[in-house]
């Protein structure tokens, strides 16, 4: 994912506001049904990997995003970005030469996606050494009840 430092201090305050931020208990279910769509959707890895690579390379072709998006076939890739496609997150420009010229590049709901996950980052910035320290902990405990077991 981009750094956080791409971000804007409006962006990441805003980040930090949603995150604090619990949802109504009056929410709309088309809006609740939309949320577990685009979390399941975007929470898979390619769609995060080639959303990351957009956002800081620009418009590209499908060839130089299958060699920038490391270890995706061009069927995985191909299939992810007509779903992100579909929701609106890029277009496809296809320009008419030959051989055929296919450009992708993030729309202004998907920069804001990506500015979305910025809130991710500052999370992550912020706990590492926690979540370190209990992967730690965590590991130390497994191994004591593996030796315990054995």
């Amino acid at each position: 994912m981009p750094k956080i430092s791409q971000f804007t201090e409006e962006q990441i305050a805003k980040a930090r506001v949603y995150a604090a931020s619990t949802p109504p208990d009056d929410l709309d279910p088309k809006i609740e049904a939309l949320v577990n769509d685009l979390i399941g959707r975007v929470a898979d890895k390619w769609t995060m990997l080639i959303l990351e690579v957009l956002v800081d390379k620009g418009e590209l072709r499908f060839t130089r995003l299958s060699e920038l998006v490391e270890g995706i076939s061009p069927k995985m890739l191909t299939q992810t970005l007509r779903h992100m496609e579909r929701d609106g997150l890029i277009t496809r420009t296809v320009h008419p030469v030959v051989p055929p010229k296919v450009e992708y590049r993030l729309t202004h709901l998907g920069m804001n996606l990506g500015a979305a996950f910025c809130g991710v980052w500052v999370w992550a910035a912020e706990n590492l050494e926690h979540v370190e320290q209990a992967r730690r902990e965590f590991d130390v405990r497994l191994a004591a009840a593996k030796e315990g077991t054995l």
